[in-house]
């Protein structure tokens, strides 16, 4: 398999690297957002309007289609520079735009061309309903011509600066199983009945999160998305890219970690020597180097698996869990070799390490990748004897 690239993702690449270099955007303008508990609007603007920020959307709707390859490519490089990528938004508002309405699609595509991130919120998590989707007790009851909504979700993110939550319910007098009697509703965040309450993060401190308490929250019909009781199938469209996604952040942070501490390593003088001379950093920059590659041939390799029409159910929980598991170690690495520094808030190492922790819990624990990956594993084998 040849993982050369192409000169149309060349030229994207360098086309990114430009736009970074230019300087409008830098770790300053990162962290005064994170002290104000701002999200980066500025950014998605330019991202938008440099043609960046529509990458994997479909071209009806402004956008500009990529392989998954290129998406992931885009995500590293992104996430090089110290950003965070989006692209996982996209894929989100992917869904909107494949099932919803012809209004509900103009209503998200107008919320992200206004830097908005995700265009919504995505009302999935519950307390009882973390990993165990099947547990989701949020409820839509149809009486006299409307609908309403009643549950409380959680972790949700930016409830607060979203108009909309694409909210998930689930029919409990449905005699189907529970994950084909989920439906998903478009519901106003300022409607009555919603109440928000923000909580209080490690890290991704431009993103908002918290509990949306939802109390005869009135919808209706046309507010469905998509087919009823079909819902949380339509939220698996795209689960195994977003795993990929996620975990091309997770590289990305990590080599955004890695040059700076290789670039500090050939800069602190101790003893008369830079540090980069001693064995001991030596070892940790090529446990770091050897970590990154690991990543990238793993997360590149389902890539092309997946362009290629190859089943990715495995490897993609497993580039999800190895890279956010490797990323976390590389950046607690480069803030080891620069020392104190590297724990001061003027250091982007420390947000890294910070952002870094909550890509094995986001998008599926590191616990559900391995179920996810060892139920089809033992599968698979125990179907060749």
């Amino acid at each position: 398999m040849d993982f050369r690239l192409t000169d149309e993702q060349e030229l994207l690449l360098e086309s990114l690297d430009e736009f970074f270099q230019r300087g409008d955007f830098d770790e300053s303008y990162i962290q005064e957002c994170e002290e104000k508990q701002v999200p980066l609007i500025e950014f998605r603007k330019a991202m938008i309007d440099a043609g960046f920020g529509l990458l994997g959307i479909p071209e009806e709707y402004g956008g500009t289609e990529v392989d998954t390859l290129t998406m992931i490519l885009v995500c590293e490089k992104i996430g090089s520079y110290g950003f965070p990528p989006g692209l996982g938004a996209l894929l989100q508002v992917d869904d909107m735009l494949v099932f919803g309405s012809e209004e509900q699609k103009a209503i998200v595509m107008a919320e992200l061309l206004e830097g908005k991130g995700m265009g919504f919120c995505l009302g999935i998590s519950e307390p009882q309903a973390g990993s165990d989707n099947n547990a989701i007790a949020t409820t839509a009851t149809r009486r006299n011509g409307k609908v309403y909504i009643n549950g409380h979700k959680t972790m949700i993110t930016d409830p607060n600066r979203i108009k909309y939550m694409l909210c998930m319910t689930r029919d409990f007098d449905s005699p189907k199983p529970p994950n084909q009697a989920m439906s998903m509703w478009m519901v106003p965040m300022d409607a009555p009945g919603v109440k928000i309450e923000i909580m209080h993060k490690v890290g991704n401190r431009t993103r908002s999160m918290g509990d949306v308490y939802l109390k005869d929250v009135e919808i209706e019909e046309k507010d469905l998305v998509g087919v009823e009781g079909n819902g949380f199938l339509q939220l698996m469209k795209n689960f195994e890219v977003e795993r990929l996604v996620l975990a091309a952040e997770s590289l990305g942070m990590a080599v955004c970690g890695y040059n700076d501490a290789v670039r500090y390593a050939t800069q602190r003088v101790q003893f008369g020597k830079t540090i980069g001379s001693f064995q001991l950093i030596q070892e940790k920059i090529v446990s770091m180097h050897t970590k990154i590659e690991n990543m990238r041939n793993l997360l590149y390799k389902c890539a092309w698996e997946k362009d290629n029409g190859i089943p990715i159910n495995i490897s993609a929980a497993v580039a999800k869990l190895y890279c956010a598991q490797s990323a976390f170690e590389v950046v607690d690495d480069a803030m080891q070799v620069f020392g104190g520094m590297g724990y001061t808030t003027d250091n982007r190492v420390s947000r890294l390490w910070r952002d870094a922790r909550l890509n094995r819990i986001g998008g599926g624990t590191d616990q559900i990748m391995v179920h996810i990956a060892g139920r089809a594993i033992l599968k698979k084998i125990a179907n060749k004897k």
